[in-house]
């Protein structure tokens, strides 16, 4: 288990009355016993250096304790919503919020049993937390193609400062049938670190590309038809699905949405929130 090139408090990015607010919730979840995890900008800085402001606090839980975390955060005062019933709530103080999150926006990694396993310890505005462990930090960023938000040089970031400390096994297994994401990212982390590609183990880029190798030369699959592109973009594989006619990836086993929650979804495109044109047309 690696530990945190960086343990920041927050106290530097975060003013006074947010601070109280995180902190409230914090430890509202903890007397309540709700297993939680921190994770986004924070977690990025614990495994990285790197410091950023933030907007606001993620927070990783199961889909299964949201009800009962919801109750008692509001029954401490704060508003709670669930805008996106697939992957994310919110919890607000005025403008202020925090993000509870128990999958990825795409659907392909729910919060579950193994996301708690091994964390590292750290404070958050003197709060003892847990934080998300890299593993799953990769596997979620792995995956935001978007484009207004690209992630992948957090990956290589998070790749860069703790190659020798991935649970490599483990990782593969995570991404399981996405594992040409995986290999897509590794591949770029040699081109981006050229004098580091021997820090990525020798036997990981064999099987990936042993993978690679036996997927070409196979058969086409019996469905050839499925557009996964909406996995990495909810809005720039728009015109695949609705103009020529691919199956949605997020509607095949590979994720966990459903018709309705894609619908949601697409409609909380900034641009279609403008009454702007079909972004998938673009």
């Amino acid at each position: 288990m690696p530990s945190p090139a960086l343990a920041p408090s927050l106290e530097e990015e975060v003013a006074t009355g947010t601070a109280e607010f995180y902190r409230g919730v914090l430890r509202t979840l903890q007397a309540a016993r709700i297993p939680f995890l921190v994770g986004g900008a924070f977690a990025q800085a614990c495994f990285t250096g790197i410091r950023r402001s933030t907007k606001d606090l993620d927070l990783f839980i199961r889909r299964e304790d949201y009800p009962r975390a919801t109750r008692v955060l509001t029954d401490a005062g704060w508003r709670c919503e669930l805008p996106y019933s697939h992957w994310l709530a919110k919890v607000y103080q005025g403008e202020e919020f925090i993000d509870l999150i128990f999958n990825s926006g795409n659907g392909v990694a729910p919060v579950d049993e193994r996301w708690f396993r091994n964390n590292i310890e750290v404070e958050v505005l003197g709060v003892a937390v847990r934080v998300a462990n890299l593993e799953d930090s990769l596997l979620t960023k792995a995956f935001i193609m978007e484009r207004e938000r690209y992630d992948g040089a957090d990956v290589a970031h998070l790749l860069q400062a703790n190659a020798e400390h991935v649970d490599w096994p483990g990782l593969i297994e995570r991404f399981g049938s996405h594992w040409r994401v995986l290999l897509a990212h590794l591949s770029l982390f040699g081109y981006i670190y050229p004098g580091e590609r021997h820090r990525i183990p020798r036997w990981v880029m064999d099987r990936l590309l042993a993978r690679l190798f036996l997927e070409t030369a196979a058969p086409p699959g019996e469905d050839p038809h499925v557009c996964a592109g909406t996995l990495l973009s909810r809005e720039q594989y728009l015109h695949d699905v609705t103009r020529l006619g691919y199956m949605d990836g997020r509607l095949t086993p590979a994720s966990t949405m459903t018709a309705e929650e894609i619908a949601v979804w697409t409609q909380a495109i900034p641009e279609r929130q403008d009454g702007g044109a079909d972004p998938g047309t673009r």
